[in-house]
């Protein structure tokens, strides 16, 4: 230990004989289960760095999703076909956005050009 370990331990010590972390919320209850506790170790911080910035699988799913049905879209040639995916993709986009609103992440340049993009191939001919 270096120096300032040190002086750190010994200070969280004295606070603690002094009675200061008695009011902490959630003292003396177990810590919340760890959401990545399934992922293997040496993967764990990767993943929460990722988290941390932001990203999210279940929306990049989405969104991977919506790039193949905007590929299907493209050379589908059967009406009932095209009217099924469209209607996917239109549930698909649904969900993606009521996730990008939980996130606040609507307001970000990319997720703004994307929906122009979106906008402009399906509402606009």
């Amino acid at each position: 230990m270096d120096f300032s370990s040190l002086i750190s331990e010994e200070k969280i010590k004295k606070a603690y004989q002094n009675g200061e972390f008695k009011n902490l919320p959630g003292f003396g209850k177990p810590l919340p289960e760890d959401k990545l506790a399934a992922v293997p170790k040496e993967l764990r911080m990767a993943f929460r760095v990722l988290s941390n910035a932001g990203y999210d699988v279940e929306a990049d799913q989405l969104k991977q999703e919506l790039l193949s049905l905007e590929d299907l879209l493209k050379v589908c040639r059967e009406e009932d076909e095209k009217e099924r995916l469209e209607t996917l993709y239109k549930e698909k986009r649904l969900r993606l956005n009521q996730l990008m609103e939980t996130r606040r992440q609507t307001n970000t340049s990319s997720f703004i050009k994307y929906q122009q993009k979106i906008e402009n191939k399906f509402f606009r001919k």
